[in-house]
Protein backbone atom coordinates (compact mmCIF):
# COMPACT_ATOMS: atom_id res chain seq x y z
CA UNK A 1 0.00 0.00 0.00
CA UNK A 2 2.72 2.38 0.75
CA UNK A 3 4.55 1.35 -2.62
CA UNK A 4 1.46 2.44 -3.99
CA UNK A 5 0.94 5.92 -2.57
CA UNK A 6 4.97 6.70 -3.39
CA UNK A 7 3.70 5.58 -7.14
CA UNK A 8 0.66 7.25 -7.62
CA UNK A 9 2.48 10.45 -5.63
CA UNK A 10 5.30 9.91 -8.09
CA UNK A 11 2.74 10.04 -10.82
CA UNK A 12 0.97 12.82 -10.45
CA UNK A 13 4.06 14.99 -9.76
CA UNK A 14 5.06 13.82 -13.66
CA UNK A 15 1.54 14.75 -14.73
CA UNK A 16 2.26 18.30 -13.25
CA UNK A 17 5.41 18.87 -14.38
CA UNK A 18 4.48 17.85 -17.97
CA UNK A 19 1.34 19.91 -17.52
CA UNK A 20 3.44 23.04 -16.26
CA UNK A 21 6.00 22.04 -19.46
CA UNK A 22 3.18 21.77 -22.02
CA UNK A 23 1.79 25.21 -20.94
CA UNK A 24 5.01 27.28 -21.02
CA UNK A 25 5.72 25.36 -23.65
CA UNK A 26 3.10 26.78 -25.91
CA UNK A 27 3.66 30.50 -23.85
CA UNK A 28 7.07 30.27 -26.11
CA UNK A 29 5.30 29.18 -28.96
CA UNK A 30 2.86 32.41 -28.84
CA UNK A 31 5.46 34.46 -27.89
CA UNK A 32 7.75 33.07 -30.61
CA UNK A 33 10.69 32.77 -28.56
CA UNK A 34 13.37 29.82 -28.83
CA UNK A 35 13.18 27.42 -31.78
CA UNK A 36 10.11 26.70 -33.51
CA UNK A 37 10.58 23.80 -34.94
CA UNK A 38 11.80 22.41 -31.75
CA UNK A 39 8.88 23.49 -29.93
CA UNK A 40 6.29 22.15 -31.68
CA UNK A 41 8.36 18.54 -31.84
CA UNK A 42 8.09 19.06 -28.00
CA UNK A 43 4.13 20.08 -28.36
CA UNK A 44 3.51 17.03 -29.97
CA UNK A 45 5.12 14.71 -28.15
CA UNK A 46 3.31 16.43 -25.23
CA UNK A 47 0.23 15.75 -27.09
CA UNK A 48 0.78 12.37 -27.96
CA UNK A 49 2.17 10.98 -24.28
CA UNK A 50 -0.91 12.77 -22.71
CA UNK A 51 -3.41 11.47 -25.31
CA UNK A 52 -1.60 7.84 -24.35
CA UNK A 53 -2.54 8.64 -20.84
CA UNK A 54 -6.15 9.84 -21.19
CA UNK A 55 -6.33 6.64 -23.30
CA UNK A 56 -4.71 3.92 -20.51
CA UNK A 57 -7.13 5.54 -18.08
CA UNK A 58 -10.23 5.61 -19.85
CA UNK A 59 -9.60 1.66 -20.55
CA UNK A 60 -8.59 0.97 -16.79
CA UNK A 61 -11.23 3.13 -15.04
CA UNK A 62 -14.08 1.17 -13.32
CA UNK A 63 -17.06 3.99 -14.28
CA UNK A 64 -16.33 5.10 -18.26
CA UNK A 65 -19.58 7.52 -17.62
CA UNK A 66 -18.16 9.41 -14.86
CA UNK A 67 -14.20 9.16 -15.80
CA UNK A 68 -15.91 11.33 -19.46
CA UNK A 69 -17.60 13.69 -17.46
CA UNK A 70 -14.94 14.51 -15.35
CA UNK A 71 -11.79 14.40 -17.66
CA UNK A 72 -13.70 16.44 -20.32
CA UNK A 73 -11.04 19.15 -19.80
CA UNK A 74 -8.16 16.30 -20.40
CA UNK A 75 -9.86 15.28 -23.62
CA UNK A 76 -10.17 19.06 -24.65
CA UNK A 77 -6.51 19.16 -23.85
CA UNK A 78 -5.34 15.91 -26.30
CA UNK A 79 -7.19 18.11 -29.18
CA UNK A 80 -4.51 18.38 -32.13
CA UNK A 81 -6.34 21.42 -34.06
CA UNK A 82 -3.66 24.10 -32.08
CA UNK A 83 -1.05 24.11 -29.49
CA UNK A 84 -3.33 26.52 -27.40
CA UNK A 85 -5.54 23.39 -26.32
CA UNK A 86 -3.02 22.41 -24.37
CA UNK A 87 -3.98 25.10 -21.55
CA UNK A 88 -7.12 23.27 -20.66
CA UNK A 89 -4.59 20.23 -19.23
CA UNK A 90 -4.50 22.90 -16.21
CA UNK A 91 -7.83 21.61 -15.23
CA UNK A 92 -5.98 18.11 -14.54
CA UNK A 93 -3.86 20.55 -11.89
CA UNK A 94 -7.33 21.29 -10.15
CA UNK A 95 -8.44 18.08 -10.20
CA UNK A 96 -4.72 16.68 -8.32
CA UNK A 97 -5.13 19.84 -5.87
CA UNK A 98 -8.53 18.51 -4.75
CA UNK A 99 -7.17 15.04 -4.66
CA UNK A 100 -4.55 15.50 -2.36
CA UNK A 101 -6.93 18.33 -0.94
CA UNK A 102 -3.84 20.43 -0.88
CA UNK A 103 -6.39 23.65 0.07
CA UNK A 104 -7.31 22.11 2.97
CA UNK A 105 -3.74 20.99 3.92
CA UNK A 106 -2.94 24.97 3.65
CA UNK A 107 -5.95 25.70 5.46
CA UNK A 108 -7.03 28.01 2.52
CA UNK A 109 -10.40 25.40 1.67
CA UNK A 110 -13.36 27.43 1.89
CA UNK A 111 -16.57 28.54 0.64
CA UNK A 112 -14.91 29.47 -3.08
CA UNK A 113 -14.07 25.72 -3.71
CA UNK A 114 -17.59 24.76 -2.96
CA UNK A 115 -18.81 27.25 -5.49
CA UNK A 116 -16.74 26.27 -8.05
CA UNK A 117 -17.35 22.73 -7.72
CA UNK A 118 -21.04 23.62 -7.58
CA UNK A 119 -20.44 26.08 -10.87
CA UNK A 120 -18.45 23.13 -12.81
CA UNK A 121 -20.69 20.47 -12.51
CA UNK A 122 -23.99 21.15 -10.61
CA UNK A 123 -24.88 23.95 -12.81
CA UNK A 124 -23.85 21.80 -16.22
CA UNK A 125 -21.22 24.29 -17.02
CA UNK A 126 -19.26 21.21 -17.85
CA UNK A 127 -21.59 19.32 -19.90
CA UNK A 128 -22.64 22.91 -22.02
CA UNK A 129 -18.84 23.70 -22.35
CA UNK A 130 -17.56 20.24 -23.86
CA UNK A 131 -20.53 20.35 -26.12
CA UNK A 132 -19.86 23.60 -27.35
CA UNK A 133 -16.08 22.94 -27.99
CA UNK A 134 -16.58 19.47 -29.42
CA UNK A 135 -19.59 21.57 -32.02
CA UNK A 136 -16.98 24.25 -32.74
CA UNK A 137 -14.24 21.67 -32.71
CA UNK A 138 -15.34 19.42 -35.38
CA UNK A 139 -16.55 22.47 -37.80
CA UNK A 140 -13.25 23.62 -38.05
CA UNK A 141 -11.73 20.29 -39.27
CA UNK A 142 -14.59 19.29 -41.68
CA UNK A 143 -13.60 23.41 -42.92
CA UNK A 144 -10.28 22.73 -42.90
CA UNK A 145 -11.01 19.96 -45.26
CA UNK A 146 -13.60 21.33 -47.31
CA UNK A 147 -12.33 24.77 -48.00
CA UNK A 148 -8.25 23.41 -48.18
CA UNK A 149 -7.96 26.22 -45.04
CA UNK A 150 -4.84 25.64 -42.15
CA UNK A 151 -6.56 24.01 -38.84
CA UNK A 152 -5.68 27.34 -36.97
CA UNK A 153 -7.45 29.34 -39.58
CA UNK A 154 -10.36 26.83 -39.68
CA UNK A 155 -10.68 27.25 -35.56
CA UNK A 156 -10.16 30.36 -36.01
CA UNK A 157 -13.24 30.88 -38.32
CA UNK A 158 -15.26 28.56 -36.48
CA UNK A 159 -14.77 30.35 -32.99
CA UNK A 160 -15.78 33.82 -34.95
CA UNK A 161 -19.32 32.37 -36.50
CA UNK A 162 -20.18 30.49 -33.07
CA UNK A 163 -20.29 33.57 -31.35
CA UNK A 164 -21.74 35.52 -33.55
CA UNK A 165 -18.60 37.84 -34.75
CA UNK A 166 -17.92 36.98 -37.88
CA UNK A 167 -14.90 39.20 -38.76
CA UNK A 168 -15.10 38.07 -42.42
CA UNK A 169 -11.95 37.25 -42.60
CA UNK A 170 -12.34 33.92 -43.40
CA UNK A 171 -15.44 32.59 -45.36
CA UNK A 172 -16.48 29.38 -47.12
CA UNK A 173 -16.94 29.17 -50.53
CA UNK A 174 -17.66 25.29 -51.50
CA UNK A 175 -21.40 24.12 -50.96
CA UNK A 176 -20.04 21.79 -48.49
CA UNK A 177 -18.51 24.95 -46.47
CA UNK A 178 -21.72 26.76 -46.43
CA UNK A 179 -22.91 23.61 -44.85
CA UNK A 180 -20.96 23.05 -41.79
CA UNK A 181 -21.23 26.90 -41.45
CA UNK A 182 -24.91 26.54 -41.48
CA UNK A 183 -25.11 23.89 -38.69
CA UNK A 184 -22.45 25.34 -36.96
CA UNK A 185 -24.50 28.76 -36.50
CA UNK A 186 -27.37 26.72 -35.80
CA UNK A 187 -26.05 24.73 -32.79
CA UNK A 188 -22.97 26.28 -32.28
CA UNK A 189 -24.78 29.92 -31.16
CA UNK A 190 -27.38 27.70 -29.18
CA UNK A 191 -25.00 26.03 -26.92
CA UNK A 192 -23.10 29.22 -26.70
CA UNK A 193 -26.41 31.03 -25.65
CA UNK A 194 -27.01 27.89 -22.74
CA UNK A 195 -23.48 28.33 -21.79
CA UNK A 196 -23.74 32.45 -21.50
CA UNK A 197 -27.01 31.79 -19.52
CA UNK A 198 -25.66 29.54 -16.69
CA UNK A 199 -22.79 32.13 -16.39
CA UNK A 200 -25.22 35.26 -15.52
CA UNK A 201 -27.84 32.62 -13.98
CA UNK A 202 -24.93 31.43 -11.48
CA UNK A 203 -23.85 34.87 -10.80
CA UNK A 204 -27.46 36.02 -10.20
CA UNK A 205 -28.09 33.48 -7.55
CA UNK A 206 -24.98 33.98 -6.00
CA UNK A 207 -26.15 37.79 -5.81
CA UNK A 208 -29.17 36.80 -4.47
CA UNK A 209 -28.00 34.32 -1.76
CA UNK A 210 -25.63 36.74 -0.94
CA UNK A 211 -28.19 39.57 -0.16
CA UNK A 212 -30.83 36.93 1.54
CA UNK A 213 -28.07 36.13 3.69
CA UNK A 214 -27.38 39.52 4.69
CA UNK A 215 -30.95 40.27 4.99
CA UNK A 216 -31.35 37.20 7.26
CA UNK A 217 -28.48 38.43 9.69
CA UNK A 218 -29.52 41.73 9.81
CA UNK A 219 -32.84 40.25 10.88
CA UNK A 220 -30.91 38.26 13.44
CA UNK A 221 -28.96 40.89 14.75
CA UNK A 222 -32.36 42.81 15.12
CA UNK A 223 -33.82 40.42 16.86
CA UNK A 224 -31.18 40.01 19.30
CA UNK A 225 -31.02 43.76 19.88
CA UNK A 226 -34.92 43.62 20.33
CA UNK A 227 -34.46 40.81 23.14
CA UNK A 228 -31.29 42.63 24.96
CA UNK A 229 -33.82 45.85 25.61
CA UNK A 230 -36.78 43.49 26.49
CA UNK A 231 -34.21 42.39 28.96
CA UNK A 232 -32.47 45.94 29.93
CA UNK A 233 -36.30 47.21 30.32
CA UNK A 234 -37.77 44.17 32.24
CA UNK A 235 -34.56 44.82 34.38
CA UNK A 236 -35.16 48.57 35.17
CA UNK A 237 -38.99 47.75 36.15
CA UNK A 238 -38.05 45.58 38.47
CA UNK A 239 -35.08 48.54 39.85
CA UNK A 240 -37.61 51.07 39.86
CA UNK A 241 -40.15 48.24 42.08
CA UNK A 242 -37.56 47.81 44.08
CA UNK A 243 -37.26 51.58 44.57
CA UNK A 244 -40.74 52.31 45.41
CA UNK A 245 -41.39 48.87 47.84
CA UNK A 246 -38.01 50.79 49.63
CA UNK A 247 -39.59 54.38 49.40
CA UNK A 248 -42.64 52.85 51.22
CA UNK A 249 -41.22 51.06 53.97
CA UNK A 250 -39.09 54.15 54.76
CA UNK A 251 -40.84 55.68 57.70
CA UNK A 252 -41.46 59.39 57.20
CA UNK A 253 -40.06 62.12 59.17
Amino acid sequence: MAKQSRGLIAYHVGVTALTLGSVLNVGLLFLKQGNYAVEMAIANGLLAIFAMDYLVRLIITKNRKIFLIQSAFDLLGIIPLHPVFAFFRLARLVRLIRFHHLFWRLGISGKWTKAYHRFIYQTGFIYLFSISVAIIVLSAFLFSLTEKQSLADSLWWAITTATTVGYGDETPHTAFGKIIASFLMVGGIGFIGLLTSTITDFIADRASQSATAQEMQQQTDITALLTKIDTLTGKVDQLQNQLDRLEKSTPKK
